[in-house]
């Protein structure tokens, strides 16, 4: 576990991110960064003994932000609907960019990037692997999401190298935990009778638990260097949204309706080849039958009939869209 550490993370009030810093400030000076658009958010943050700072990635003022943190793990990222590619390369790749110099003497620094920068293949039980060719995923919750986050990727690794910063790009697939994540949400639609919509029969993740994110982070800091390193953050295990949602049904006794709508020009499947996580971290510890359970008992009382809390009730209005996440 890292401890007496000075560590700066951005968007900490996020799905990830939240319990990253619960995780992490009981042993640290941890400081979190964001617009803080919500209030409320930001008292949950700081109640948590982290201190806060208001930042605006897509136009930053780090007048406010010390420059001495040991590490730097940068979370936030512009993922929305719409077609403005301008402001998403602003706020994903610019934003690293002059982050990453703010913090340049930082002992290592973790960048948060995505699955999504694959280019998509038709084979839905492809492992991709590291060195797999990127492209546009068309992920049509957020359209500019592939191209700015690969943009991302090629400004963090020239900071690296123009830095001399030790950096790991780590490519989060499918996490999950209380706080959310794509197979929490899809639990959460299951208990209140709504469709779990996705695109193809089946369509395989690479499901990572919170607690092993938790664990496996200091690893993934440890394993930054110059050049940057760039490694799939994945779990072991490789269940189907299909095989999670029956498994969600026995658990809780209502009836999944999972529905498979492909679509064209998009990955049909979303499986990570993670032997290089594994030379890092070691296996994960959390099975995926296991992690859902927890989630299912922390989140719903282990009862039907809670209903959907948070960021997954304003979710529950996308059921009938398609879900191509990273």
């Amino acid at each position: 576990m890292l401890t007496d550490k000075k560590i700066l993370v951005t968007g900490p009030a996020g799905q990830i991110a939240f319990p990253l810093v619960e995780f992490l400030a009981p042993h640290n000076d941890v400081w979190g960064v964001a617009r803080f658009s919500d209030a409320e958010a930001r008292r949950r943050v700081e109640d948590l003994g982290v201190v806060t700072r208001s930042l605006d990635l897509s136009r930053p003022d780090f007048t406010d932000l010390p420059d001495d943190f040991d590490y730097v793990i940068h979370l936030a990222a512009f993922k929305t609907e719409g077609l403005d590619y301008d402001h998403a390369l602003t706020v994903n790749a610019e934003g690293t960019g002059l982050l990453l110099r703010h913090c340049r003497n930082a002992k290592a620094a973790l960048i948060m990037s995505t699955q999504s920068v694959y280019k998509p293949v038709a084979d839905p039980l492809h492992a991709f692997r590291e060195t797999d060719p990127l492209g546009d995923v068309n992920y049509i919750m957020s359209p500019t999401y592939s191209i700015s986050k690969i943009a991302e990727e090629a400004v963090a690794r020239f900071c690296s190298r123009a830095y001399d910063l030790p950096v790991t790009i780590a490519r989060m697939n499918a996490s999950y935990g209380t706080n959310g994540g794509l197979p929490t949400y899809h639990l959460d639609w299951v208990i209140a009778g709504q469709p779990v919509v996705t695109r193809w029969d089946p369509c395989h993740y690479s499901l990572i638990h919170q607690d092993d994110i938790n664990g496996q982070l200091e690893a993934m800091l440890d394993a930054a260097s110059t050049p940057a390193t760039i490694v799939n953050w994945a779990g072991d295990e490789t269940p189907s949204v299909q095989e999670w949602c029956a498994y969600m049904g026995e658990i809780s006794g209502c009836v999944p309706d999972v529905r498979s709508i492909p679509i064209d020009g998009t990955t049909r499947g979303s499986i990570a080849d993670v032997s290089k996580r594994l030379s890092i971290t070691g296996p994960c510890t959390v099975s995926w039958r296991d992690g859902l359970r927890r989630v299912f008992e922390e989140r719903h009382g282990g009862r039907i009939g809670t209903g959907p809390s948070g960021q997954s009730a304003k979710l529950l209005g996308e059921v009938s869209k398609l879900n191509a996440e990273k």
